[in-house]
């Protein structure tokens, strides 16, 4: 039998790079006497992730929604973009805030990615772009993603919120599409305690995000264009730059959370763990299963619950759906029938508490929490049977 936590543990926790360290660069961003406006430790930043990355151009931000918001608005969309329902508000947020239409596409029933299978069914004279979210780190079917968006003569945007560092077979995640949006939030992998940026390829947007993410202020007597406050600060630079050092560790000290929770869970009926990529195809910024209640016996809700009386508190991630906001209502495509398989995996899923400092410990009792639960149903059936037979 497990025992409750004496001390809450949570879903995540933020990577802490070394306050000592931390602090001889805040004397340095001190000494300049620059705190924002695309100083020293941002523009470093931006070279270390370049290289991090593997990709030519990027433009960090100050949050990675403004990064998307902005991303977008650089694309200069109209109309409608065919999205996922099942990601954070923020992805069809920035749909909302440049007055484009989300065209809410069914997912795949695995990877809980949007089923690209499904998405051509949705593509109108309206249609203008594709906005893809790598679920928890799982990549989307980019290839044949690309292959509907070529045909078509559409856009592809990625929200990478979950995939820093990932690969696709060898290639590095921010290849894919016309642009990759990261996030740069305390809860990922790579953190400036708040950030994110935009990586893309076509050399003639570095000018626009330039401008668009700085008032749209060319220089000191001229302004092109209508822009937004998004720079990203040299603080959150200088922490950024801190944290990349201590990320491969962390890399691996999830890597090993992983194994952990996989060994124990592998024989607990109705749960299947949604993130099983690894090394460089996985980004390790979340461990999810999936709960099924007919096989487990009861239902992601109660398990949820009863982990919270234990002290653990994991997350019904993503919950509620995005189509289900109130003003989607209208939308056809929003329609809970038009989406059975995002119904039903955001009834199912669950973020585990997963980061570097958790202990190998914890997660083993964690799962035997999970174990108890799925024992104690388990007699209760068997109980009612035989009294059913005698």
């Amino acid at each position: 039998m497990a025992n409750a936590f004496e001390h809450p543990i949570y879903v995540t926790r933020p990577l802490l790079p070394n306050i000592d360290a931390v602090t001889e660069r805040m004397k340095t961003v001190w000494d300049s006497q620059q705190l924002t406006n695309f100083g020293a430790q941002h523009d470093e930043l931006s070279e270390k992730l370049k290289a991090y990355l593997e990709v030519d151009h990027i433009s960090m931000f100050s949050n990675g929604t403004l990064a998307l918001l902005l991303g977008i608005k650089a694309l200069e969309l109209t109309g409608e973009v065919i999205t996922t329902p099942f990601t954070f508000p923020a992805t069809v947020q920035a749909l909302d805030w440049n007055n484009l239409t989300p065209v809410f596409c069914d997912i795949d029933p695995v990877t809980f990615n949007i089923d690209a299978d499904k998405i051509e069914a949705l593509i109108t004279e309206k249609t203008t772009a594709i906005l893809g979210v790598h679920v928890f780190g799982n990549p989307c079917d980019v290839e044949k993603i690309q292959a509907i968006a070529d045909k078509y003569h559409l856009k592809v945007i990625y929200d990478g919120a979950h995939a820093f560092g990932a690969k696709v077979k060898g290639v590095p995640i921010s290849s894919f599409g016309d642009m990759t949006m990261f996030s740069f939030h305390a809860t990922k992998l790579f953190n400036t305690v708040e950030g994110g940026a935009l990586t893309y390829h076509d050399a003639a947007l570095d000018k626009r995000l330039d401008l668009l993410r700085n008032f749209g202020i060319v220089n000191a007597e001229e302004v092109a264009l209508s822009g937004l406050n998004a720079k990203m600060n040299e603080v959150q630079a200088s922490v950024g730059l801190e944290v990349l050092k201590v990320v491969e560790e962390e890399r691996n000290k999830r890597h090993k959370i992983k194994l952990t929770y996989e060994e124990n869970l592998a024989s607990v009926k109705g749960i299947r763990v949604l993130t099983t990529l690894e090394n460089e195809s996985s980004s390790y910024q979340y461990f999810v299963i999936e709960i099924d209640q007919e096989k487990f016996g009861q239902s992601r809700d109660f398990v949820y619950e009863e982990l919270q009386k234990s002290n653990v508190f994991a997350r019904k991630y993503f919950s509620p759906l995005c189509s289900d906001f109130t003003w989607y209502s209208g939308l056809e495509s929003a329609q809970p029938e038009n989406l059975p398989q995002a119904q039903k995996a955001v009834r199912q899923v669950l973020a585990m508490p997963y980061y570097g400092a958790l202990t190998i410990e914890s997660v083993a009792e964690i799962c035997t929490i999970i174990e108890d639960i799925h024992s104690k149903e388990k007699n209760l059936f068997h109980l009612i049977e035989m009294r059913e037979l005698g």
